[in-house]
């Protein structure tokens, strides 16, 4: 399954995970409050939720964010997280969308990448605010420039080449939750996909 790499000033979109934390999610919302990042394309104003039992990532960078709502009167602070390329195991992606009407409530669930084999991505990038699991480091840099940093995919347009920035030759990240408000990816593949809408509220977790 293939979805159109990010370039111009299209960025993001479709299923996944990843993102390290402390020292960067404090720098970030530093950065933030200083008015140093950039707006960048127009989200749904619905958040999705990501987990994935293993994400195995090489090429890692992070930096701020921030994306907007339809209206272009909201904004949300964000991670943007890349690697050059991941595999995630067992992941799941899960959508809620409440009072549709004549049915209610529904949720849209994706499944992916088990039964012994990774969905696999290249050039991801996920916008998060929200992000827990057990996370491994390989060669990190913290607090490098984003326009310096020399792993993962290109600096997503329409960001401050100054900002605070983290890179790492590795990750690898247990026990994944997330929640995002885009993703996207050069190529995902998807092996052993299912998805299902179904009433109610049946999250990934």
């Amino acid at each position: 399954m293939e979805s159109v790499a990010r370039g111009g000033t299209r960025w993001r979109r479709f299923a996944v995970v990843m993102v390290p934390g402390v020292a960067a999610t404090a720098a970030i919302g530093v950065a933030v409050a200083q008015g140093a990042l950039a707006a960048s394309f127009s989200v749904s104003g619905q958040q999705f939720k990501v987990s994935a039992d293993r994400l195995e990532g090489t090429g890692f960078a992070q930096y701020g964010g921030l994306d907007v709502g339809p209206n272009k009167e909201t904004g949300h602070a964000v991670a943007i997280s890349s690697f050059k390329s991941a595999d995630l195991t067992n992941m799941c992606q899960s959508v809620v969308t409440p009072n549709v009407p004549l049915v209610g409530t529904v949720t849209l669930r994706l499944t992916a990448g088990g039964k012994g084999t990774p969905a696999h991505a290249d050039n991801l990038y996920v916008d998060l605010d929200d992000l827990s699991g057990d996370a491994t480091f390989g060669d990190i840099d913290i607090g490098v420039a984003a326009g310096a940093k020399t792993r993962g995919p290109k600096l997503a347009p329409n960001t401050n080449p100054g900002a605070f920035a983290q890179q790492a030759k590795t990750a690898t990240i247990e026990n994944v939750r997330q929640t995002a408000w885009a993703t996207t990816a050069g190529t995902f593949k998807l092996s052993g996909l299912h998805m299902a809408i179904s009433k109610g509220v049946k999250e990934c977790y």
